[in-house]
């Protein structure tokens, strides 16, 4: 039933009611698109009609179609969310403000993580209560996954749930000045896929004066699979499907049917001539593109966007350490995974063992995963950006160890963002299984990560110097006192 005092906002699209919260008031599945449905899921994404009447916005929504995840003795639960919780409108938007009152509050849009075949708006890591509780307006957005979001499919655009984040982007600017926060001051921040994501919109021409500022947290500007990696995928499931790798034929099946083929394209070996695999066989699906955004930020909006990036110390811990074969690893299984994912892998673990001479193999293939997957492309992206925007990109490192897994997951992928968002004294992030350990989480650490993510939205500056070639260190956030500052890979 609602109450009277819920607060009620009239927008483009209709009239929805909210909720009223500790820290503002909150919005929740409010539809940037329409609902894909059928040859929709493999087409882009179309405006949505708007409905008549009072929407109620008090309750979550549904999530796109996609897999259950499990990482062994970790509960990934608060980053993975509900999972696939069905419905046909699932292109939503969250929104958590400190009063839709007009007040041309600083806005920061949230892309998910997830592999690009899981996750949603509805994890409880993405709560937005500090945001609102700080001025900010934050939207977080649900895009298409996997086999509707990213397959390469003749006939069908490709990156649909990049062109989703982008529809999500024109939704905001068209409609978050009715929930309090200004159009012309939008930072778009992603992590792990959703960073990459947000790092090919830093490339992409049509995302031209949708946002002002960029925060990428673990992702890379060379994440992007070429056209010729994307077709193995689509052959692959074609072949597991029967059926043609059009969008044509894809069309009439169900998204169980597409979810029951993703076992088939698990550890696909995308290297090529030109190629090495930039997930390292961890996920099927990235953006397609005809060149990694880190080489084509001058076709974007990137000259003229603040960037804020960064990643983990220890990112490939997330991989090995639940799953118990960091112990277990080789020397062979070290050189495996570098052959995958370097050129020349003999030289690139000669670096890592120069840099890491006491690492244990299962260390070494943590730092190989790492590099591979999030470092150099991070560096890459980090470097470009520098060279085109005249000193507006920030560079950090993210040191501190969860005490998670018997005090072995450490500064490993994810363990962020509950500084980020303000919730590491969540209980529900405790326990030697929760992502944060059974620790509590130093003092001081997540006012200091989340005070930044908000000075950089509200003026570009996060607190300390901009990059540059010549003082290329990043900015150590967490860590041991008086620890060094890691140099960026690349």
């Amino acid at each position: 039933m609602p109450r009277q005092t819920d607060p009620v906002v009239r927008t483009p699209a209709g009239t929805v009611r909210g909720q009223r919260t500790r820290s503002g008031e909150r919005y929740r599945a409010l539809p940037y698109a329409a609902a894909p449905a059928g040859a929709g899921r493999f087409a882009p994404p179309a405006p949505h009609p708007g409905w008549s009447g009072v929407r109620d916005g008090t309750r979550p929504g549904p999530t796109a179609p996609q897999p259950a995840r499990d990482f062994g003795r970790l509960d990934m639960t608060p980053y993975f969310g509900p999972g696939w919780v069905p419905g046909p409108e699932y292109l939503t938007a969250d929104v958590h403000t400190p009063a839709a009152d007009g007040g041309g509050r600083p806005v920061m849009v949230f892309v998910h993580g997830g592999g690009f075949a899981t996750g949603s708006s509805r994890a409880a890591l993405y709560d937005g209560g500090a945001f609102a509780r700080d001025g900010v307006v934050l939207v977080t957005v649900n895009y298409r996954l996997g086999i509707p979001g990213f397959l390469d499919l003749a006939g069908a655009p490709a990156n649909r749930g990049l062109l989703d984040v982008l529809a999500a982007l024109t939704w905001v600017r068209d409609t978050v000045a009715a929930f309090g926060g200004d159009p012309g001051n939008v930072t778009l921040f992603g992590q792990s896929a959703g960073a990459t994501l947000v790092g090919a919109l830093l490339a992409a021409p049509r995302a031209r004066g949708l946002f002002r500022r960029a925060v990428v947290q673990s992702g890379s500007g060379t994440g992007a699979f070429t056209p010729e990696q994307a077709q193995r995928v689509t052959s692959a499931a074609a072949a597991a499907l029967g059926v043609a790798p059009t969008a044509e034929a894809f069309a009439p099946i169900p998204d169980e049917h597409l979810l029951a083929a993703l076992p088939a394209l698990a550890g696909l070996d995308l290297r090529t001539r030109t190629a090495p695999d930039p997930l390292a066989g961890l996920s099927p699906f990235s953006p397609v593109l005809p060149a990694q955004p880190a080489d084509s930020l001058a076709d974007g909006p990137a000259a003229g966007v603040d960037l804020l990036i960064g990643t983990n110390t220890e990112e490939g811990n997330l991989y090995l350490v639940p799953q118990g074969v960091l112990d277990s690893t080789t020397a062979a299984d070290v050189h495996a995974l570098a052959a995958r994912v370097h050129p020349d892998p003999d030289s690139a673990l000669a670096a890592h063992r120069t840099a890491r001479p006491d690492a244990t193999p299962g260390e070494l293939r943590s730092a190989v995963l790492g590099d591979a997957l999030f470092a150099a492309g991070t560096a890459r992206l980090a470097q470009a950006h520098a060279r085109i925007s005249g000193g507006r990109t920030h560079l950090y490192s993210f040191a501190h160890r969860s005490t998670a897994l018997d005090g072995r997951l450490g500064a490993a992928h994810t363990v962020e963002l509950p500084f980020v968002f303000d919730t590491a004294d969540a209980p529900w992030l405790h326990g030697d299984t929760g992502l944060l350990g059974p620790a509590p989480a130093p003092p001081g650490l997540a006012a200091r990560i989340h005070g930044a993510w908000i000075a950089f939205a509200a003026t570009g500056a996060p607190g300390w110097p901009p990059y540059a070639p010549q003082h290329p260190a990043p900015e150590t956030l967490g860590g041991p006192p008086g620890s060094p500052r890691p140099r960026p890979a690349g």
